[in-house]
């Protein structure tokens, strides 16, 4: 953006735990009016990583202070000097540890790349950082992003904002915590199977599955085929989200399927409706398909409420499609999809012998697919789709659970039985977020309320076909009507 400003009056001091207690909306015009400077900004923030995150381990590889303090100085003279480069100017961010950021480790959470140093930034963090935002250290994230739980033999485990023995979700979970204990004000992620609104729903905070092509995510060699995996924002509330989502979206001629009529200035305008009226369908378990650990579809059918509390009219619908036959398009477009990418480095004994058994399954069944598995899985997308897209000639949007357990022991590679039913696969127990990425519709994840045991429970809020904006619309009035996302981890008031 890089604006020219008219200087004002030098920044007053401000404690670290008011700065980090904002909303990245008002610290961002804080922060460009000078009234907090951006070494104060960087100073709050590195306390706050230095008090919680030794308890969850959601940021890694942090960057040495010194470099960081030399570019905190540096905004800060940008801004004495009238040059204001964006709504991230100042900001600390983390990049998640599996797209590329120039100058830093990208580990993808294997022991296969630990200690690689990326040459350059993806396209999302190349905006970021131009956009002024200060990156502090990575999120963490499982082995290559598969799976729902956040554990790699790099990092180790992240664990939950609000209960440490519990896990963050995953892929995005170290951006999920990050954003819920004020390490960060907001933050990326990427989502492919629910990785962004699993640990959104895990953590309390919101997440967004864009659309395909809102958001560049890449480059990488191949540019046409990959629609699954999306780059989006994690935020603590809605305007919050759409301001980082302004920064990240847009055309980049890089990726052809990114859409040039996307303005990011439109996702900064008010997000006030009306939503009087407004046709919601609750899709609930699917008509009893997918299975749910007690209580956390109790707490979605609540939270339902707040969408009638709004004016909308609610009413359950179940989609007339075989679900088995939706899920396995799906895990055979995603086997397709990773062992594509990942085949050369099965192929090497020594490597393989490195990858953890969920990668060597999805890379070995993806190799076993024929032309023809792949064109009839493409096919029953399609008619998935078809499917999504009649629903939305009767409901403006649709609602099911983010998630289908609770947030569950760190300890555990992933849940092996939900609801008295054995997982046939390691993601089986995510099954809730397919319909949302295979049908290539944005979704939000938003918090729902809270379990027996204080666990944070999420839902997700889809849209049709590119309606971004009108997600964070409908997101925004629910978050006002249900105040979910304001209730805090009691670790933020623990004592230093």
């Amino acid at each position: 953006m890089n604006e020219l400003l008219t200087p004002t009056t030098p920044p007053a001091q401000h404690a670290g735990d008011d700065i980090v207690a904002l909303d990245a909306v008002a610290l961002s015009q804080a922060i460009r009016r000078r009234a907090v400077s951006c070494s104060e900004v960087l100073t709050a923030y590195l306390a706050q990583i230095d008090r919680l995150n030794p308890q969850v381990n959601a940021i890694v590889a942090l960057q040495p202070r010194e470099a960081l303090q030399a570019l905190a100085a540096e905004r800060d003279a940008q801004l004495a000097a009238g040059q204001w480069l964006g709504p991230l100017h100042g900001f600390p961010q983390a990049p998640k540890d599996l797209m590329p950021a120039a100058g830093m480790v990208t580990t993808k959470g294997s022991p296969l790349f630990a200690g690689q140093v990326s040459a350059a930034d993806a396209v999302v963090f190349e905006r970021m950082r131009s956009g002024g935002a200060l990156f502090v250290g990575r999120t963490n994230t499982p082995e290559f992003g598969l799976g729902g739980h956040t554990y790699n033999t790099v990092y180790g485990t992240t664990r939950n904002a609000f209960d440490p023995s519990l896990t963050a979700g995953g892929s995005s979970g170290g951006a999920g915590c990050a954003v819920a204990l004020n390490l960060l004000p907001v933050a990326d992620g990427s989502d492919m199977m629910g990785s962004l609104r699993t640990p959104a729903a895990f953590n309390n905070v919101y997440g967004l599955r864009t659309s395909v092509g809102c958001v560049p995510h890449g480059p990488t060699e191949e540019v046409f085929f990959q629609q699954f995996s999306v780059a989006g924002p994690m935020a603590r509330n809605i305007p919050d989200l759409a301001l980082l989502l302004s920064v990240q979206a847009g055309f980049d001629a890089r990726l052809p399927l990114t859409r040039r009529q996307d303005d990011p200035a439109r996702l900064t305008a008010p997000l006030e409706r009306d939503l009087r009226g407004t046709r919601v369908g609750w899709l609930g378990n699917l008509g009893g398909h997918l299975p749910t650990e007690p209580g956390v579809l109790e707490v979605c059918t609540r939270s339902l409420a707040h969408f009638e509390a709004l004016g909308c009219r609610v009413e359950a619908v179940t989609p007339d499609f075989d679900f088995e036959r939706m899920w396995r398009a799906w895990i055979d477009l995603r086997s397709f999809m990773v062992a594509g990418s990942n085949a050369p480095l099965y192929r090497d004994p020594a490597k393989r012998a490195l990858l953890k058994p969920e990668a060597v399954w999805e890379i070995e069944r993806g190799l076993a697919l024929s032309g023809p598995d792949i064109y009839r899985a493409a096919a029953d997308r399609s008619a998935w789709y078809q499917v999504l897209r009649g629903l939305f000639e009767t409901y403006d949007y649709l609602v099911l659970p983010a998630a289908q357990v609770f947030p569950f022991d760190a300890a555990l590679d992933w849940p092996h039985t939900v609801g008295g039913r054995a997982m046939d696969t390691y993601h089986r127990w995510m099954e809730a977020v397919v319909p949302a990425t295979l049908a290539g519709l944005p979704a939000l994840s938003a918090p729902a309320g809270f379990g027996p045991a204080g666990q944070p429970v999420g839902l997700q809020i889809l849209g049709p076909a590119q309606s971004d904006f009108e997600l964070l619309q409908i997101g925004h009035a629910y978050d006002q009507a249900s105040g979910h996302a304001r209730v805090r981890s009691p670790l933020l008031a623990s004592k230093r």
